[in-house]
């Protein structure tokens, strides 16, 4: 009896190994995670450099998840591309707002004139000191001189008046310096120019033998004023520095001069 013959099914070969697709597998792998890693390297220099757009990542994120989140709910894709583009929107707004948003600027130091304003109006009215555009001139030249005598001086004279040449107080400093002082009792608007300085200037020192010498105004003195009497040695008081050692809130203003007169 002949058996019929039973056909064996073949078995299954393996996939066979593709060297090329396998390379070029891996090409594409590193080109993304090397892009990947430039474009988070850049992200991240971006961040640094400008903090406000980590926020706007940051919603951008928080704006992709909850797009993802919606979607399981089966939301439908322009709602999501709405809202998204909403919250991207808002938050571009708001670093725009945050980088355009200046510094504010240290503040300013006050001028010269604000200076003396200021001392003004915190001496003015200060015990002891006296309200110096109510006297004459010849009352502001006593109450000079009660100035260098309150603050040590001895031998205080007035000696202002005709023939004068310049020399309205003269007096012998604690130090032992020869004071000869000059007093201006101007208003606010009128200052101390050059010209009276250069009169003073030729008699204080070659006159007078002042070791120091200075002129002391209610107002103020002039640029050019100012640099004469620095070339020469003359100590400016304005009505700040006036009111200042009044108060006692400034030293005695012949100490500016004691160091040329000691040399």
């Amino acid at each position: 009896m002949t058996m019929p013959e039973r056909r064996t099914r073949p078995l299954h070969r393996g996939r066979r190994f593709d060297l090329r697709a396998t390379a070029v597998f891996f090409a594409l792998l590193a080109t993304v995670l090397i892009a990947a890693g430039l474009t988070v390297r850049a992200l991240a220099g971006a961040v640094q450099r400008r903090p406000a757009w980590g926020f706007v990542l940051l919603c951008v994120a928080v704006a992709v998840v909850l797009a993802h989140g919606r979607r399981r709910r089966r939301l439908s894709a322009a709602r999501v591309a709405r809202r998204t583009g909403e919250a991207l929107e808002q938050a571009t707004a708001t670093a725009l707002e945050a980088l355009d948003t200046p510094e504010p600027a240290p503040p300013a130091a006050p001028a010269p004139a604000e200076r003396c304003e200021e001392e003004t109006r915190r001496t003015a009215g200060a015990p002891g000191v006296p309200d110096y555009d109510a006297l004459s001139p010849e009352e502001f030249e006593e109450a000079i001189a009660a100035l260098c005598v309150r603050d040590g001086c001895s031998d205080v004279r007035v000696v202002g008046g005709a023939g004068d040449l310049g020399a309205d107080v003269v007096a012998r400093s604690p130090e032992g310096h020869r004071l000869v002082i000059q007093c201006k009792r101007y208003g606010d608007d009128h200052k101390v120019g050059s010209q009276d300085l250069q009169r003073f200037g030729g008699t204080c020192f070659t006159v007078h033998e002042a070791d120091v010498a200075l002129v002391v105004t209610t107002g103020d003195f002039t640029a050019p004023a100012e640099e004469y009497a620095e070339q020469c040695g003359i100590v400016c008081v304005n009505r700040g520095g006036l009111l200042a050692w009044s108060a006692g809130a400034a030293p005695e203003p012949w100490t500016a001069g004691a160091g040329e007169a000691d040399a």
